[in-house]
């Protein structure tokens, strides 16, 4: 589904990415891992088109869109969550939720992700659409995060660090629910520093280390 050769990223004398290159096959979860500083939210960022590559490709479907906007990747099907939520603090749950509808790529209906879908997959915002987004939890945030940008019509999720800052009963709900999205049928590429989330997730892992891609494994077979 998605492939990147050679990457490579400055910000000005600073080389961020220094030729990275991996594969993302489709219906998988890929995880990225590394310390601060080695790469892995740079590296979602490029694809996502929110930071401009100094040299390399992204192919995404065998069709190259590095030279594309971070709005048209977002009609072929890719979304972008980062660290920080950035969630509209004075907006109610469901407004913001609503907000990922005005990006949403065609799709068919079958495949097709809504508000009841995003509600089944993080049952806690049911009771909470009336209430200002800055009244939630780290974790209720992140839900609400996650599914905003499920409601743009995602085949390919970008997931930076979902589990930092929050407590480990929600970093285990947050793993629940990326397994049952893969199962069906979401592609995820995930960056990450806890160890075990990643590892229990992930079909396959690519370790950076400053800007490079140091390891690759592969932990187990891709969904049919």
């Amino acid at each position: 589904m998605l492939r990147l050769e050679n990457l490579t990223l400055n910000y000005g004398p600073l080389r961020v990415l220094q030729g990275v290159s991996l594969d993302v096959p489709e219906r998988t979860i890929v995880a990225l891992l590394g310390g601060n500083a080695s790469g892995k939210t740079t590296t979602l960022r490029a694809i996502a088109g929110l930071s401009q590559v100094s040299a390399g490709t992204i192919a995404y479907h065998n069709q190259e869109i590095t030279p594309l906007a971070t709005h048209e990747r977002v009609k072929l099907g890719i979304a972008f969550c980062g660290a920080e939520r950035q969630l509209f603090p004075e907006m109610t749950v469901l407004e913001n939720l609503e907000m990922g509808a005005h990006a949403q790529r065609p799709t068919s209906q079958q495949s097709q992700f809504s508000l009841e879908r995003v509600y089944a997959l993080f049952p806690k915002l049911t009771d909470k659409l009336n209430q200002r987004a800055s009244s939630l939890s780290g974790g209720e945030q992140k839900m609400v995060t996650i599914g905003r940008a499920l409601l743009a019509q995602p085949r390919l999720l970008l997931l930076d660090e979902p589990s930092l800052g929050l407590a480990p009963h929600m970093v285990e709900e947050l793993g629940q629910a990326m397994s049952k999205l893969n199962v069906q049928g979401l592609t995820i590429l995930l960056a990450e520093q806890n160890l075990p989330l990643a590892m229990g997730l992930a079909h396959r892992v690519y370790l950076l280390e400053c800007g490079r891609i140091v390891e690759e494994e592969i932990l187990k077979e891709t969904l049919v």
